[in-house]
């Protein structure tokens, strides 16, 4: 845990007691604060009162005495209306932070200038946040890895000269952290997302931008317009991180083609050719990333190339969960729609590709381009009469109804196949909610299903 001295002998008001807001709570109150706390879920009230938080409805509190509001990022601020707990707050001059604020002001007391990597964009940033917090661990670093990834920062070891924080944060964790000054900041790429919580596309990529501000060294990926707006502005302590494609060529950044990590002038970096964990060209990004950090944070060549090549990757993220004789079998649950499965498609043949569950706006038609990479395609879920008229006549297909069935048919077919390394791909390019209660049962049935195969 990191108790928040910042605040002691005062009073904070605290709203959200899930995983993150209850462990707020406790280094408030281990750090000497006096913390009132509420949630609209009683479950949560009453495990913040075991624990021994003092639970107070702020609705019938006085506001003049509370020094800082901590609000939960999944609570609105702004969009689509402010919550009730925001127009309180504001109607009485407080201000509104989240717990990586505390972290912010909690390291400029404790520990000035302690190592601090915080990592946004809208694709790719778990992945690359575990992968720049490997690299940095097999080079001997002490590191703290958390943030929106799972683990909520202040229940993490304290800041300190000889420790590394790598914390991924979404943007609704930037908004409530106004002081964000990491030791390196990253963005990775811009795309629409979360606008129900933030209007426009313009105040999304402005909250995203505040991320790199104020870091001192700034890693942006350029292969988006946003981006390359927001890396233009930053100018100096910049690294620019590029993956050629179209007709977007970058001459003044790290650069990835064909696998190997390169310096503007040509210079090899690294080689992330035959690493399973970092196939296709997002995860070249994000390796291109992590090579930026890590060389920031002075680990030499060979322990950068080492912990990338020693990266096992993320659960339910292009996961390679077996193999059967020639067959591999992957697991890209967390593809909960055609942006994320496209990453997929791009990075195998001979694809035996299991998708389906409730189907996003547009369905699959965007996938169209890599269906000749699709050898037999198995439906499963809500989506199947959808998803059905869009293979029609473009890739043979195979009505499943559910994983159970679709795994061991997929297994046959792609053995049978002749192909050199067929793969069974789990990209179901939908939300699981018909069938699953999230991404990652889903994922852990698949992994189940495939070892339980002959």
């Amino acid at each position: 845990m990191t108790p928040v001295t910042v605040f002691q002998d005062k009073t904070v008001a605290l709203f959200g007691l899930g995983g993150s807001g209850l462990a707020t709570a406790l280094a408030l109150k281990a750090g000497g604060a006096a913390v009132q706390a509420w949630d609209d879920n009683a479950d949560s009230l009453a495990r913040a009162r075991e624990a021994g938080i003092e639970t107070r409805d702020l609705r019938e509190a006085d506001w003049s005495g509370f020094a800082a509001f901590v609000l939960s990022p999944g609570v609105p601020l702004t969009h689509p209306e402010p919550h009730w707990s925001v127009r309180l707050a504001r109607d009485a001059g407080v201000a509104i932070i989240g717990d990586i604020e505390l972290f912010c002001r909690e390291r400029r007391a404790r520990a000035p200038g302690a190592p601090f990597v915080a990592i946004t964009g809208t694709n790719g940033k778990s992945t690359t946040t575990a992968l720049i917090a490997h690299v940095l661990a097999q080079g001997g670093r002490d590191v703290q890895m958390g943030g929106n990834i799972g683990t909520a920062i202040l229940s993490l070891e304290p800041p300190a000269a000889d420790r590394v924080h790598v914390i991924e944060m979404s943007s609704f964790q930037i908004d409530l952290t106004p002081s964000l000054d990491p030791s390196v900041g990253v963005l990775m790429n811009i795309t629409p997302d979360h606008l129900d919580r933030h209007g426009t596309m313009e105040q999304y990529a402005a909250i995203k931008e505040r991320l790199i501000q104020g870091a001192g060294l700034a890693v942006v990926g350029v292969d988006d317009a946003p981006s390359r707006a927001i890396a233009d502005r930053r100018g100096a302590d910049l690294v620019r991180v590029h993956v050629p494609h179209g007709d977007v060529l970058c001459t003044d950044a790290l650069t990835v083609r064909d696998g190997i990590v390169r310096e503007p002038d040509g210079t090899a970096l690294a080689d992330v050719n035959g690493i399973g964990s970092l196939r296709g060209a997002h995860n070249w990004q994000n390796a291109a990333v992590a090579v930026a950090v890590a060389r920031a944070l002075d680990l030499s060549p060979e322990q950068i190339q080492a912990g990338l090549t020693s990266f096992p990757g993320l659960p339910h993220r292009m996961e390679e969960v077996g193999r059967r004789g020639h067959v591999l079998f992957v697991n890209d649950s967390k593809a909960t729609n055609a942006d994320s499965t496209e990453k997929a498609l791009t990075a195998f043949r001979d694809i035996h590709w299991i998708l389906g569950g409730k189907a996003k706006e547009g369905g699959i038609f965007p996938l169209v381009p890599y269906f000749e990479r699709v050898a037999h395609a198995y439906l499963i879920g809500a989506a199947s009469d959808a998803f059905a008229a869009t293979l029609e006549g473009a890739v043979p297909y195979t009505r499943c109804e559910t994983l159970e069935n679709a795994v061991p048919k997929a297994a046959e077919n792609a053995a049978a196949s002749g192909a050199p390394e067929p793969v069974v791909l789990l990209s179901p390019a939908c939300a699981s909610y018909d069938q699953f209660r999230n991404f990652e049962i889903r994922g852990n049935r698949f992994r189940e299903l495939v070892q339980a195969l002959p």
